[in-house]
């Protein structure tokens, strides 16, 4: 199977025609249904149902072209990665986090690092979800967590980072915006935004506001939904401190809770690279030094 064969059979998936495939990837029509010939008897089953106006899939055709639509992504990610990496770096590290904001510092721990390691290039990579287990099937050199996710993990070294509070999430117009701290008082009354995702920590502050009968709760699969229910004007929500983009779209004022939120990144214990271990240094300096920052 030819890259160019998985280019054509996602065409005609896409355009059910031969001759407007064939034109759209600027071969022949004799050309085009050839290659779709060849791959369908490779792979042993029928792609497409042949009819007078063109072509339809199969059942399994469907299955098939949205694995090679999904690899075909994959790929054109690893190529244009390749022609980064080939043209200015010598050494790559992968830091996987969930969300951007989660480690705040990564953009000017990059710049920084880069000054004085101009030859590694260091690649965010987004995970909302199994960002430890791709770690542990070593996709990542890096990955943000949180400490107490980490207590089980062989093989790893783990790196404190910084302690993030909870805050309460509200629109800015909210009369909980003009407020400086949020109690439990302040609370109750409101609907609270719950699930998402949440780590435990906040779920089980989350079921002791439930538990008291004194608020309302309205279950959010995800926190980018919640937030999308927290300025339509559905509720409130609680979240931790490293969820925050600090883009002013919302009010996150501190709630009034000891329970904080330990930040680590995680790397493999075989990775003795100097590089790795000077970049985790640079982002530690930058918590460090950041005394008044929210978190």
């Amino acid at each position: 199977m030819t890259t160019k064969q998985i280019d054509y059979c996602i065409e005609l998936a896409r355009t059910e025609s031969f001759s407007r495939g064939a034109e759209n990837m600027f071969v022949s029509q004799p050309t085009f249904s050839y290659q779709i010939k060849l791959l369908e008897e490779e792979v042993g089953f029928e792609i497409f149902v042949r009819n007078g106006k063109g072509a339809t899939l199969t059942p399994a055709g469907e299955q098939f072209v949205t694995f090679l639509t999904n690899m075909r992504e994959e790929m054109k990610r690893a190529i244009e990665q390749g022609q980064n990496f080939s043209d200015k770096y010598q050494d790559n590290i992968t830091i996987s986090l969930m969300v951007r904001q989660a480690i705040y510092f990564l953009p000017e721990a990059i710049k920084d690092f880069e000054k004085s390691n101009p030859g590694v290039q260091i690649t965010p990579l987004f995970q909302y979800e199994n960002s430890i287990d791709s770690f542990l099937k070593n996709e990542s050199d890096i990955v943000f967590a949180l400490e107490d996710q980490t207590k089980q993990l062989a093989g790893t070294i783990v790196h404190k980072l910084f302690q993030s509070h909870i805050y309460l999430i509200c629109a800015k117009n909210d009369p909980l915006a003009t407020k400086n701290l949020i109690t439990d008082e302040d609370i109750y009354g409101h609907t609270l935004m719950v699930g998402g995702g949440s780590p435990a920590l906040l779920r089980s502050v989350q079921q002791k506001l439930i538990s008291s009968g004194k608020i309302k709760y309205f279950n959010s699969p995800d926190h980018d939904t919640t937030l999308t229910n927290v300025a339509s004007g559905k509720g409130i929500c609680l979240a931790p401190g490293f969820l925050n983009d600090h883009s002013g779209q919302f009010a996150w004022i501190p709630y009034d809770c000891d329970d904080t939120f330990s930040c680590v990144l995680c790397t493999h214990k075989a990775d003795h690279r100097q590089s790795l271990d000077t970049f985790i240094k640079v982002l530690q300096k930058l918590y460090n030094e950041a005394v008044a920052f929210p978190l």
